[in-house]
C-alpha cells in the first residue's frame, strides 16, 4: 500500500516538473529570454516522392529542397518543430 501511495506521488511529481520545463520553454520562446536569442530558424529539406508500383515496390523521386522553419526551443511551439530535431530529420518523405 505504501509503495503505491510513493509510486503515485512520484508520478505526480515528475508530470508536474515535465509540465514546468515545457511553460518555462514557452515563456522564454514567446518573451525572447535571454533578448539577444533568435525565435526562429531555417532548416534546408530534401523532400522526395515515395511512389508506390506494381508487387510492393516503391519508386523514390528527388522533389527538390526547400526551408524549413523551426523554433529554437526544446519542445514544438507555434505549430513548428525545433530546430535541433529537424537539423537531424532533413529528408522529408511524400507517399503518393
Amino acid at each position: 500500500m505504501k509503495r503505491i501511495f510513493l509510486l503515485s506521488v512520484l508520478v505526480l511529481v515528475l508530470c508536474a516538473l515535465l509540465a514546468l520545463v515545457y511553460a518555462g520553454d514557452y515563456l522564454s520562446l514567446r518573451y525572447r529570454i535571454p533578448h539577444h536569442r533568435e525565435q526562429f530558424g531555417k532548416v534546408t529539406v530534401r523532400s522526395y516522392y515515395a511512389i508506390e508500383k506494381k508487387a510492393n515496390k516503391i519508386e523514390f523521386d528527388y522533389a527538390g529542397t526547400e526551408d524549413d522553419t523551426c523554433v529554437h526551443s526544446i519542445f514544438p511551439h507555434f505549430g513548428y518543430s525545433p530546430c535541433w530535431y529537424l537539423s537531424r530529420h532533413t529528408e522529408k518523405g511524400i507517399d503518393l
